[in-house]
């Protein structure tokens, strides 16, 4: 899963990129496409397009990142499976490593800024 260059989930490069946003969402409960395209507007202010949105779902399907549940209706419900988990717990260090070595060398304090 990892890209051969860099010690970056492959597929988890930016902030705003779509399987990041969507194992985000994920990661507090199943939703359909739309429920995640609002959620994820909502906590990243990035709007998804469907083709952005439906076909990073499945890439992370083909993965194994993300998996269906039985639809009651015709909406798909997805849900992070655990190796989605590990992987967005790993993008979400390394994030998180490169912010935090950001804001020592700006001279600020991580969780004051905003």
């Amino acid at each position: 899963m990892w890209d051969g260059s860099s010690k970056t989930p492959k597929g988890l490069r930016r902030p705003n990129d779509p399987p990041l946003l969507i194992l985000t969402s994920l990661a507090n409960g199943p939703k359909h496409g739309h429920a995640l395209a609002k959620d994820i507007e909502g906590f990243a202010g990035v709007v998804l397009g469907p083709g952005a949105l439906y076909g990073a779902i499945t890439r992370l399907e083909e993965r194994g990142l993300i998996e269906p549940l039985d639809a009651a209706d015709r909406r798909r419900p997805y849900r992070i499976t655990a190796s989605g988990a590990t992987t967005l717990a790993e993008a979400v260090t390394n994030m998180q490593r490169i912010a935090n070595v950001g804001a020592a060398r700006l001279g600020l304090v991580m969780g004051t800024m905003g």
